[in-house]
């Protein structure tokens, strides 16, 4: 079966099969929340992004094999409210900016900034920071063309910075500059709620974003 993105609150997982990591996408939680579970290929290692709901079904889907992470993408509690239950059942590292790290129901073991690499396995999964939606924003980013973006960037605009022009002027640069300016259209967008996308879908209405200031 092909990707697509495209889940459901009680469905089964979209799996992605690539050359080192299998990403698995899940709906969790009465928010619609999205959260992905990446495994290497090689060596089986697991890592959770966000635990936002809906603590068995994210075990069921981690399945008997190890995860030695958990990612926790920002602050906001829909993101982490499976985060105790699954960081309990799985004794894995909690992993998150230490901006946001103090609102987490848990302690951050590996507070992570921006530049920062992750380990799955023998691959890595390097930590972009994108200030404004909260102050401890993360986007997880796989080989320049996988790129997790919690609650920052979504098909038709960035992250909702609750009317506040800096705070949409600094999500809205970051974005642009960490993100668009760098990676190549062909790059496949994972968010926290909802569908996925590509950059490349996104690119055009970057300056309509820019204008309607949000």
């Amino acid at each position: 079966m092909t990707y697509t993105g495209d889940v459901t609150a009680g469905g089964p997982a979209d799996v992605r099969d690539l050359p080192g990591l299998t990403i698995s996408k899940i709906e969790v939680g009465d928010f619609g929340n999205n959260a992905y579970l990446l495994r290497c290929r090689e060596t089986g290692d697991g890592v959770l992004i966000d635990a936002a709901n809906d603590a068995p079904r994210l075990l069921e889907l981690i399945g008997d094999r190890p995860i030695s992470k958990i990612i926790t993408t920002h602050r906001h509690q829909d993101h982490w409210m499976a985060l105790a239950e699954v960081a309990k059942e799985t004794g894995a590292e909690i992993v998150a900016h230490p901006l946001d790290a103090p609102e987490l129901p848990v302690p951050v073991t590996r507070p992570v900034e921006h530049g920062a690499r992750v380990s799955v396995g023998v691959v890595t999964i390097e930590v972009i920071h994108l200030r404004g939606h909260t102050p401890g924003s993360i986007a997880l980013l796989y080989q320049d063309g996988h790129l997790f973006t919690g609650d920052s960037l979504f098909p038709g605009g960035v992250g909702n910075t609750q009317g506040d022009p800096a705070r949409f002027d600094q999500l809205y640069t970051d974005v642009v500059e960490r993100v668009f300016d760098r990676l190549p259209d062909a790059t496949w967008v994972y968010p926290g709620h909802g569908k996925d996308t590509t950059l490349g879908t996104e690119r055009p209405a970057l300056p309509e974003w820019r204008a309607r200031g949000w």
